[in-house]
Protein backbone atom coordinates (compact mmCIF):
# COMPACT_ATOMS: atom_id res chain seq x y z
CA UNK A 1 0.00 0.00 0.00
CA UNK A 2 1.50 2.88 -1.00
CA UNK A 3 2.08 6.36 1.62
CA UNK A 4 -0.69 7.80 0.65
CA UNK A 5 -3.37 5.55 1.04
CA UNK A 6 -2.04 4.95 4.36
CA UNK A 7 -2.07 8.09 5.68
CA UNK A 8 -5.80 8.81 4.07
CA UNK A 9 -7.00 5.23 6.48
CA UNK A 10 -5.15 7.28 9.04
CA UNK A 11 -6.92 10.07 8.66
CA UNK A 12 -10.45 8.39 8.37
CA UNK A 13 -9.12 6.14 11.40
CA UNK A 14 -8.54 8.96 13.69
CA UNK A 15 -11.84 11.21 12.63
CA UNK A 16 -13.24 8.15 13.48
CA UNK A 17 -11.75 7.85 17.16
CA UNK A 18 -12.06 11.22 17.34
CA UNK A 19 -16.18 11.28 16.84
CA UNK A 20 -16.24 8.15 19.41
CA UNK A 21 -14.67 9.91 22.39
CA UNK A 22 -11.43 9.64 21.80
CA UNK A 23 -8.12 12.10 22.49
CA UNK A 24 -5.48 11.26 19.30
CA UNK A 25 -2.12 11.69 21.45
CA UNK A 26 0.36 11.13 18.89
CA UNK A 27 0.72 9.59 15.61
CA UNK A 28 2.91 7.44 13.75
CA UNK A 29 5.27 6.71 16.95
CA UNK A 30 8.56 5.21 15.90
CA UNK A 31 11.34 3.02 17.76
CA UNK A 32 13.68 0.83 16.45
CA UNK A 33 11.10 -2.52 16.76
CA UNK A 34 8.46 -0.80 14.62
CA UNK A 35 5.80 2.13 14.33
CA UNK A 36 2.34 2.68 16.05
CA UNK A 37 -0.27 4.40 13.51
CA UNK A 38 -2.05 6.02 16.67
CA UNK A 39 -2.12 6.27 20.11
CA UNK A 40 -5.11 7.86 21.37
CA UNK A 41 -6.67 8.25 25.24
CA UNK A 42 -10.44 7.32 26.67
CA UNK A 43 -11.06 6.91 29.89
CA UNK A 44 -8.00 7.00 31.11
CA UNK A 45 -6.74 4.13 28.88
CA UNK A 46 -4.27 4.66 26.23
CA UNK A 47 -5.26 2.73 23.34
CA UNK A 48 -2.24 1.66 20.66
CA UNK A 49 -4.27 1.21 17.75
CA UNK A 50 -2.96 -0.43 14.51
CA UNK A 51 -4.89 0.89 11.14
CA UNK A 52 -5.12 -1.46 8.24
CA UNK A 53 -6.86 -0.94 4.86
CA UNK A 54 -7.34 -3.07 1.95
CA UNK A 55 -9.89 -4.02 -1.01
CA UNK A 56 -12.46 -5.82 1.65
CA UNK A 57 -12.47 -6.42 5.19
CA UNK A 58 -10.76 -9.60 5.36
CA UNK A 59 -7.39 -8.80 3.37
CA UNK A 60 -7.14 -6.01 5.36
CA UNK A 61 -8.10 -8.10 8.89
CA UNK A 62 -4.98 -10.75 7.58
CA UNK A 63 -2.52 -7.94 7.60
CA UNK A 64 -2.40 -8.02 11.25
CA UNK A 65 0.13 -11.05 11.74
CA UNK A 66 1.74 -12.38 14.93
CA UNK A 67 5.08 -10.75 14.00
CA UNK A 68 3.02 -6.84 13.19
CA UNK A 69 1.64 -7.56 16.48
CA UNK A 70 4.69 -7.99 18.47
CA UNK A 71 6.58 -4.96 17.01
CA UNK A 72 3.60 -2.84 17.95
CA UNK A 73 3.57 -4.40 21.76
CA UNK A 74 7.38 -4.03 21.80
CA UNK A 75 6.99 -0.21 20.50
CA UNK A 76 4.08 0.66 23.02
CA UNK A 77 6.48 -0.94 25.50
CA UNK A 78 9.28 1.94 24.32
CA UNK A 79 6.54 4.60 24.16
CA UNK A 80 5.63 3.91 27.81
CA UNK A 81 8.82 4.13 29.06
CA UNK A 82 10.12 6.91 27.12
CA UNK A 83 6.92 9.01 28.31
CA UNK A 84 7.07 8.12 32.15
CA UNK A 85 3.80 6.49 31.69
CA UNK A 86 1.77 4.62 34.55
CA UNK A 87 -1.30 3.93 32.74
CA UNK A 88 -3.49 1.00 31.96
CA UNK A 89 -3.07 0.18 27.81
CA UNK A 90 -4.82 -2.21 25.37
CA UNK A 91 -4.23 -2.73 21.65
CA UNK A 92 -6.71 -2.16 19.22
CA UNK A 93 -7.16 -2.42 15.42
CA UNK A 94 -9.15 -0.34 13.16
CA UNK A 95 -9.98 -1.65 9.96
CA UNK A 96 -10.48 0.82 7.00
CA UNK A 97 -12.20 -1.27 3.98
CA UNK A 98 -15.21 -0.60 1.76
CA UNK A 99 -16.27 2.87 2.98
CA UNK A 100 -16.68 0.91 6.55
CA UNK A 101 -14.62 1.47 9.46
CA UNK A 102 -14.25 -1.50 12.11
CA UNK A 103 -13.00 -0.91 14.97
CA UNK A 104 -11.54 -4.11 17.31
CA UNK A 105 -10.60 -3.59 20.25
CA UNK A 106 -7.99 -5.48 22.53
CA UNK A 107 -6.57 -7.65 19.63
CA UNK A 108 -3.90 -9.23 21.76
CA UNK A 109 -6.52 -11.43 24.00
Amino acid sequence: MSRAKGNAAEDIACQFLVDNGFAIVERNFYSRFGEIDIIALKDDVLHFVEVKSGLDYESAVLNITKSKLSKVIKTAHVYMKKSSLDIDFVFDALIVAEQKVEFIENITL
